[in-house]
């Protein structure tokens, strides 16, 4: 059987800017292993697949892979696959509501002068939740930086989720500008910390004027650096307002200038009877179209 795909770039306006993500608006009849097989074909940070809601109330069912995984929830693939299905007509109005791994995920879709979809705002699917903190130097370690480009004055190197589980680090802004991941320091702290339940990904930020910037490195992955991460860009926020006593931030981030993709994402974060909240939104651009053969005869 052959199915339809469209990649949109996405956190960007520009073409070849942000985060490239292809999607399938109907992936009816895809086993499991369909679905990881053409996400490492691609080869993109991830790929989504569209399935019918098990609830009719809901928009879609969406399954999010990675080369090697499935994601229980991530940023720039909602932006993204609400985008698509939208300009395919199959969006059904303007909120929509999809059904992952990590709950539910509703998106508010943005249009631009001329009425037509530029992009999306999504809400995680679940309130910010702390876990282990980690030495800075073994951030540091697997930054390719000196612990003292950790920056330590609001918050330990902490790891945190909405949804999609990261740790989060601050960093002085040169040393963001020239890190690296080491990928054997990766594996030696995951296998050091039981805590992080057998993934590592480490977000970086620093501050920028009256923004940030940011850098994700998921090399155990096989991302060896995100160009937009929504996903993680939600727990900052949401982190970052846990340690003010506001009762809302907002929060322009910059991310993948180093790999030539820059991107632009917009995160906020609110207090809620259950605990900090957060959002993200960006806009998209669509880029190519076609269609995978999937043999299921095998």
């Amino acid at each position: 059987m052959t199915y339809r795909f469209a990649t949109v770039d996405v956190f960007t306006e520009q073409r070849f800017g942000g985060n490239p993500l292809a999607v399938f608006p109907d992936a009816s009849g895809m086993t499991d292993h369909d679905m990881q097989a053409l996400a490492a074909e691609f080869n993109l940070s991830e790929t989504t697949f569209v399935l019918p809601p098990s609830d009719p109330a809901n928009t879609a069912r969406v399954r999010i892979f990675n080369r090697t995984h499935e994601m229980p929830f991530a940023g720039h693939p909602n932006v993204g696959t609400a985008f698509v299905l939208a300009r395919l007509g199959l969006a059904g109005g303007d909120a929509l509501r999809f059904e992952e791994l990590a709950g539910l995920v509703t998106v508010l879709l943005e249009h631009g002068d001329d009425g037509s979809v530029v992009g999306a705002t999504i809400d995680a699917p679940q309130p910010l939740a702390l876990g282990v903190e980690l030495p800075p130097a073994s951030i540091a370690t697997c930054a390719g930086l000196a612990t003292s480009d950790i920056v330590t004055t609001l918050h330990q190197p902490v790891h945190a989720t909405v949804g999609n589980t990261y740790v989060i680090a601050e960093v002085t802004s040169e040393a963001l500008s020239h890190a690296a991941p080491d990928l054997p320091a990766f594996r030696r702290v995951l296998a050091e910390t039981p805590q992080l339940k057998g993934r590592y990904s480490l977000y970086l930020y620093a501050r920028d004027g009256a923004g940030l910037r940011a850098r994700m490195f998921a090399p155990l992955a096989g991302t060896y650096e995100d160009p937009a991460t929504g996903s993680a860009a939600t727990p900052l926020a949401a982190l970052l307002l846990s340690l003010t006593g506001g009762e809302e931030g907002r929060y322009t981030i910059r991310q993948g200038v180093e790999m030539g993709r820059p991107s632009l994402l917009h995160a906020s974060a609110r207090r809620t009877a259950d605990g900090i909240r957060a959002s993200v939104s960006g806009r998209c651009v669509p880029v190519l179209s076609g269609e995978a053969m999937v043999d299921q005869a095998r």
